[in-house]
Order: C-alpha cells, then sequence, then structure tokens
C-alpha cells in the first residue's frame, strides 16, 4: 500500500501539471495577436526607414514600391518566425520553473501536514490489530494535537482493558485448572473447548486427544455421554450421580450440567462439573457398616444378659449349679460388653481431629517386658513358644502406655490366630530414624485382598475364632490411630497358612 503522503502528493502533482498545460494552450491560442501586432508595428518602422532610403536613390516608384513590398513580406514572414520560437520557449521555461516550485512548495506543505495524518493513520491500524502499546506523535504545529491526543487517550484505554482482561482470563484459567472438581465445557457442535486437569486426571485422557474434538469421540464413559446428551436435549440444568467402573474400581461422580447462555440468549453449548465423590460414598459405607457392627455386636451380650437374667427371674436361681452357671455366663457377656464400649470409647478418643499422645523418651525393651509378662497366661493355655531379638539401646518419642496398648494388641492377636504349639516371634531394633518392633506369628494368615481391610473397625479375618475369644474387631483399628499419634508407620506381610508379621516404626529419641 502506498503513502498517504505520496498518493496526495502525486494527486497534486498531476492537477498543477493539467493547470499549467491548459495555462499553456490559453496563452497559446493567445500568442498569433500578439506576435501579429507587434510584428506589425516592428515591420512599419523599418519599412519607413526603408522608404526614407529608397526616396533618395533614383529608382522609379513602382521599383521602390516593388522593393518595399518584398523587404515587407520578408522581414514579416522572419520576425514572425524568430518571435514565435523564443516566446514559446520562453513560455516552457516559465511553465516548467513554475511546476518545479509549486511541486517543491506543495510537498513541503504536504509534509507538514500529511505525515501526521499518515502516522495517525498507522496508529490507528496498529491499535485495530491489537497492539496497544502504540502512540501518536502529538505535534501542535501541525494542528493534530487534538486528534493524536484522542487517539493516545483511546490506546491507553484499551491497553487498560485488555490488561485487565488478561489479568481476569489467567486468573479464571488459574481457577480453572487448579480447581478439585472436573470440568468441561462443549459448544453447541459439540465440540470440546475447555477441560481442566482435574478431567484429564480423573478419566486418564490427554489434552491432544480431547481438545478441539466431538465429545462422543474422546473416549468418555458411556453413562457421562448419555448424561452429555440429556443436557443438550432438555437444554436445561441437570444433576446426576453418575458410577464409573475403571481397572477393577468403581468411582462415583456427583455431575452437574448447564447450558451457556451468551448476550441475548444466545445458546452457545453446555458446561458440566464433577465432583468425585468416590471417598464420601466409602465413608457412608463405613459409617452404615459401623453402625450395624456396632448393633450387632452389642446385641448379642445384651441378648445373652436379658436371656439368662429373665430365666433366673422365673425360678432358675433355685438351682445352684443352674444359678452359678447362668450367673458366669452374665458376669462373661457384661465383660464382653465392658470391653466393646471401652475400645469404642478408645477409638472415638484417638479418632478425634487434634489428639496427641504424651510423648516421653521411652525403652521399647521396658515396654515389651511389661507387655510379655500381662499375656505369659495366654501363651502358656495354647504352649507357644516366644522367640526373643531384642536390642536393649533402642529408645523412642512416645506415650509408654499407649505403645503398650499397641503391643498388647498385637500380641493378643498374633496368639489368638495361632495355632498351639507354635513359636511367636518379636523382635525390636531401629534404623537411622525409627524405633521397630516387628511380631511375627505362624498362625492362619491373612489373605492379600484382606490385608487393606484389616485396619477397618469391626473388620475381622477369622469371624467365629475373634468373637470366641473375646475380640471386639476394634483392636488394630486403634493401633493404627495410635501409631499415626505417634507419627509412625505400620506395615503387614502375611501369607495364607504360614503366618503373619506387623512391623510397627516409632520415631527415635533425637540426641
Amino acid at each position: 500500500m502506498k503513502r498517504f503522503q505520496s498518493k496526495i502528493l502525486r494527486t497534486y502533482s498531476i492537477v498543477i501539471g493539467l493547470i499549467l498545460a491548459s495555462l499553456g494552450l490559453v496563452l497559446g491560442q493567445l500568442y498569433p495577436i500578439f506576435v501579429h501586432h507587434s510584428t506589425v508595428v516592428l515591420i512599419d518602422s523599418k519599412m519607413e526607414q526603408i522608404a526614407t532610403d529608397l526616396a533618395a536613390t533614383e529608382l522609379s516608384k513602382e521599383e521602390q514600391s516593388s522593393i518595399k513590398q518584398t523587404l515587407s513580406s520578408a522581414l514579416q514572414n522572419n520576425e514572425m518566425a524568430n518571435e514565435q520560437q523564443s516566446l514559446w520557449l520562453f513560455l516552457f521555461f516559465i511553465l516548467f520553473i513554475t511546476f518545479l516550485v509549486a511541486l517543491f512548495l506543495g510537498a513541503n506543505i504536504f509534509k507538514k501536514y500529511a505525515q501526521p495524518i499518515e502516522h495517525l493513520t498507522e496508529t490507528a491500524m496498529e491499535l485495530a490489530r491489537g497492539n496497544y502499546r502504540i502512540r501518536a506523535f502529538e505535534d501542535d504545529f501541525s494542528g493534530m494535537s487534538t486528534l493524536s491526543n484522542s487517539i493516545n487517550i483511546l490506546a491507553r484505554n484499551l491497553h487498560d482493558i485488555s490488561v485487565m482482561r488478561e489479568t481476569e482470563k489467567e486468573r479464571l484459567k488459574t481457577l480453572i485448572e487448579n480447581m478439585g472438581s472436573a470440568l468441561i465445557m462443549i459448544d453447541r457442535n459439540g465440540l470440546v473447548t475447555i477441560v481442566n486437569r482435574s478431567f484429564l486426571k480423573q478419566l486418564q485422557i490427554s489434552f491432544e486427544n480431547i481438545d478441539g474434538k466431538l465429545f462422543r469421540k474422546i473416549g468418555l464413559p458411556d453413562k457421562i455421554e448419555a448424561f452429555i446428551d440429556k443436557l443438550f436435549l432438555t437444554e436445561s440444568s441437570s444433576r446426576e450421580q453418575i458410577q464409573i467402573k475403571r481397572n477393577l474400581h468403581t468411582y462415583y461422580m456427583d455431575a452437574y450440567g448447564a447450558p451457556v447462555i451468551g448476550e441475548h440468549g444466545r445458546w452457545l453449548g453446555i458446561v458440566v462439573v464433577m465432583h468425585d465423590i468416590t471417598e464420601l460414598i466409602k465413608l457412608e459405607q463405613v459409617r452404615k457398616d459401623f453402625v450395624a457392627n456396632v448393633s450387632h455386636e452389642l446385641k448379642t451380650p445384651v441378648t445373652s444378659i436379658k436371656g439368662f437374667s429373665e430365666t433366673l427371674l422365673y425360678g432358675a436361681y433355685k438351682n445352684e449349679d443352674t444359678l452359678l452357671s447362668f450367673l458366669e455366663i452374665i458376669h462373661k457377656e457384661s465383660n464382653r460388653l465392658q470391653m466393646l464400649i471401652t475400645d469404642l470409647l478408645d477409638l472415638s478418643k484417638v479418632e478425634q481431629v487434634g489428639y496427641e499422645v504424651n510423648l516421653n523418651n521411652i525403652k521399647l525393651r521396658d515396654v515389651l517386658d511389661r507387655c510379655i509378662e500381662m499375656s505369659t497366661h495366654l501363651l502358656e493355655e495354647k504352649d507357644i513358644e516366644l522367640a526373643l531379638a531384642v536390642e536393649d539401646s533402642v529408645k523412642v518419642l512416645g506415650d509408654s502406655n499407649r505403645l503398650m496398648q499397641i503391643l498388647m494388641n498385637l500380641v493378643t492377636n498374633a496368639i489368638t490366630y495361632s495355632p498351639d504349639h507354635t513359636t511367636l516371634h518379636i523382635s525390636i531394633f531401629k534404623d537411622e530414624k525409627y524405633g521397630i518392633f516387628r511380631i511375627q506369628d505362624e498362625g492362619i494368615g491373612i489373605s492379600k485382598k484382606e490385608i487393606s481391610r484389616i485396619f477397618e473397625r469391626f473388620y475381622r479375618v477369622d469371624r467365629a475364632r475373634s468373637r470366641n475369644s473375646g475380640g471386639t474387631g476394634l483392636g488394630l483399628a486403634i493401633v493404627k490411630h495410635l501409631v499415626e499419634a505417634h507419627h509412625g508407620l505400620i506395615k503387614v506381610e502375611s501369607e495364607v497358612g504360614k503366618g503373619t508379621c506387623f512391623t510397627v516404626y516409632i520415631p527415635l529419641v533425637q540426641s
């Protein structure tokens, strides 16, 4: 595109050229009259001189008249030719000089006034392209300062709006990308326009396989596709709980979808937000199981106590042997009921947010000695041999009573689930960070699919044996929370039919 100044200068030069050419043509039409008049005057003066000179000669009047006529014609033709040639040269020279002067003056004037206009035009074009940092030159001399100032104000306002828009866009992008819920936006043609990281992560889809493609071709689960189809058909908000199966696991999503409405009520597409509520569903199921298990565990001893006490009230107390037997059963069931309530209270206490143990320097050997002393009768009943491998110097940062509770639960479980005449291995050692005690039995073992559940409340590997032994099913749940309260770790290794090994890591005393 030619510059504005060049275009207007070219137009100006053409106009000036046409004007001067027209002037030259007009002057050319008037020239013969001027030349004829001036030539007649000149020739008349010369012929008078010639006539005077011829009168002094002896020539006759006819000869003098012939000579005058001949000279007059020759002089007239000669003078006409000379005058015409010189005048045309003079006229061309004058017009050419005039054209050059007009062109020079016009170029300077146009440079003064056209350059600011051209600069303002370029500035406006840059603003139209989105370059809001450009500014127009403000020159009071050209008379364009008001327009330049207005364009600069417009540029600054556009720049501020652009910066604000980019900031809001970046905030929105950051919010969408970092929100915990999965989000997907689909336009009215079914093409995916926006997705966030949570959506890609939860559905295990890469961004390259989803951006700008039809939602039906990106591998969404069938139930999510059906939910999106429903939104397109109804064009109204909807909420639904979606169950997704992936990699042998079941996930639950709380999906909310709504149409996206633009200006003037124009329908742009839909947006779907999905919350992963799998953990909430699991917690709800755990709560239900807990209520059911507590009710069941409480019902058994309460039913026994009630039944035997009613039997005694109806006359069985008169038989001394029956009375003693029933009282013994009632006492046993009341002890079991007391144990269950105590464990429930302990579990409730250790599960509270902010629960802390009273940390002191504790020698693990001392805790183990107390534990063995309290469980000796259990070992003797089943003739279980105890094999110890203990480092006396291991000191940890812990609560003596809570560590005792951890050890007693693990040792009691090991004895309960071990056959008679087996060996229970207990070892204490340390590494760079933890004091470690390990309890390994030769019992029934735990299958791999059950290991992840053994720390759940009321979960039992062998329900019949644990219930007959008086267990409440809460011991390992308490152990897990107590170990975590000590900022420690607990690991389980087991093989069905060969035994189970519990390894507990408690932080060492920092010297």
